[in-house]
């Protein structure tokens, strides 16, 4: 797996169990996936020739963020490397402008959008939208940068401008009206087969996702089907091979897709405790062809908080705490230095009551980040 972060070292844990020798080209032995996993190789994880070279020792490659240029994954394909997914999908997921194309041939439903390459691109489309509208980068953005939403004219032109300076190209989409956010994931494997997960709820604060329930309380059966069914055809569309987590808005009349993402998810972890197969597993599952997994739940509800860093870095000691008060929550470390606002780990708990879940794994991420101290 190509990055040493979070969802690389929680990969690392599944293939354990499988029985698959799992490596990991990290940039640094301070990475997450690097102070656990057995088989690290130290490189440019975005670079042409240690991608290469580590693309050369192994059978299958696969990653844990988006953000390889393209020319590297060129580069390696053409010397017979295997990536899973591979090159072609893998632009539809580095490039919203590519993404946001393809879905419009596709007839997938989404917000109005288009290309911006001056502020009257902008006013134009808002004339039509109204404001606020939303500019996003097309390449390089997550947890909420590479987006700005925007009232005016003049707010518009400050973000085109930044951004032509900077060479980042943009779109315009319509600031949507939604009741919630959503997402859905499956797994594809390359001879075709599709596991398919629960649609969730998300709680977004700030662009980072905060919390997931799954699945997602009052879902009209209809509206889930349709977001599954959904995520399996733009996974076959897209030639997916492994995870496709895809984020919806909820709206009065449907799903629309907001981000693709292929590789496990913030949105999925709640599956280490919450499926009989995890995301993780399942990955690995399908990027090495082998039969998946059943994506079945084995509870009515789970719960998953996102730890962030609060000012206090002696966050480990609050452990006893949080297992003494409640000791069916399971709690996640990447392994990270504390830092403000940084993603350092994650809070599961499974039952029947999605609201007394919600506020159990909120109350233990709170301690832990130790604002309940």
């Amino acid at each position: 797996m190509v990055g040493g972060g979070q969802l690389s070292r929680m990969t690392h844990q599944a293939a354990i169990a499988l029985g698959v020798d799992f490596g990991v080209l990290a940039a640094g032995p301070a990475d997450s996936a690097a102070l656990v996993c057995g088989n690290v190789t130290l490189g440019d994880d975005r670079g042409l020739q240690d991608v290469l070279a580590f693309a050369k020792a192994n059978d299958v490659v696969t990653f844990d963020h988006e953000h390889v240029p393209e020319p590297v994954l060129r580069a390696v394909e053409e010397a017979g490397g295997l990536l899973r997914p591979g090159r072609d999908p893998l632009r539809f997921a580095q490039d919203k402008l590519r993404m946001r194309t393809r879905l419009t041939e596709l007839g997938a439903p989404a917000p109005r959008w288009r290309a911006v390459a001056s502020p009257e691109h902008v006013t134009a489309f808002a004339a039509g939208t109204g404001w606020p509208v939303v500019l996003k980068a097309a390449r390089g953005g997550y947890d909420g940068k590479g987006v700005w939403v925007v009232d005016d004219a003049d707010a518009a032109a400050a973000v085109v401008a930044r951004a032509a300076a900077e060479d980042v190209p943009l779109l315009v989409e319509e600031k949507v009206a939604f009741e919630r956010e959503l997402a859905v994931q499956v797994a594809r494997s390359p001879h075709g087969q599709v596991a398919v997960y629960p649609v969730v709820e998300t709680v977004q604060r700030d662009g980072i996702c905060h919390e997931v329930i799954a699945p997602a309380p009052g879902l009209s059966e209809d509206k889930a089907t349709r977001a599954q069914q959904l995520a399996i055809e733009i996974a076959h569309a897209l030639g997916v091979t492994g995870m496709l987590a895809v984020e919806l808005f909820e709206t009065a009349d449907g799903v629309l897709v907001n981000e693709l993402a292929m590789r496990p998810h913030n949105s999925g972890h709640w599956t280490i405790e919450g499926a009989r197969t995890s995301q993780f597993e399942q990955h690995l599952r399908a990027v090495l062809d082998l039969p998946l997994g059943s994506p079945r739940t084995d509870a009515p509800f789970t719960v998953m908080a996102n730890l962030l860093g609060g000012e206090d870095p002696e966050v480990y000691r609050r452990y006893l705490h949080v297992m003494a008060v409640d000791p069916e929550v399971k709690i996640h470390f990447y392994g990270k230095d504390v830092r403000p606002g940084r993603k350092i780990g994650h809070v599961t708990v499974t039952g029947d009551d999605h609201r007394d879940l919600l506020e159990r794994a909120r109350a233990a991420a709170d301690y832990l980040r130790g604002d309940d101290q």
